[in-house]
């Protein structure tokens, strides 16, 4: 499985992005796909993560309301949709994806077996 993270940017505070994550080498609709981010000097965090149907959806606290999750399994890709924009939202946003897992560890980044490679998001105040 490879995945590719692009869609990252200067962005003003208040303003939108669009991150895309291309996977490729098995059938996407069997994985679970996420998003993470690493801010300089701190953990990787939970964003938000979408079932294989793309029927169930979750978010971090800190994103609810502003960032939408979604998936297009005929393209075999998964986006985050980032409105309202923060500095604090600066960070390296990855996308992960896992086939099977326990849905309880879905925060957790050594759930995912498959990483991208990440794609850099500034925002500026």
């Amino acid at each position: 499985v490879q995945l590719q993270a692009s869609g990252g940017g200067l962005v003003q505070a208040g303003g939108s992005l669009r991150l895309s994550c291309a996977f490729s080498g098995r059938t996407f609709s069997t994985y679970v796909i996420a998003w993470f981010r690493q801010a300089p000097g701190k953990e990787r965090e939970f964003v938000a993560s979408i079932s294989w149907s793309g029927g169930s959806t979750y978010y971090a606290d800190s994103v609810k309301g502003r960032f939408t999750i979604s998936r297009d399994n005929a393209k075999n890709t998964g986006y985050l949709r980032m409105n309202s924009l923060k500095p604090e939202d600066t960070a390296v946003y990855y996308c992960a994806a896992v086939s099977s897992y326990d849905p309880r560890t879905r925060a957790f980044p050594s759930t995912y077996n498959y990483w991208g490679q990440g794609t850099l998001v500034t925002v500026s105040s």
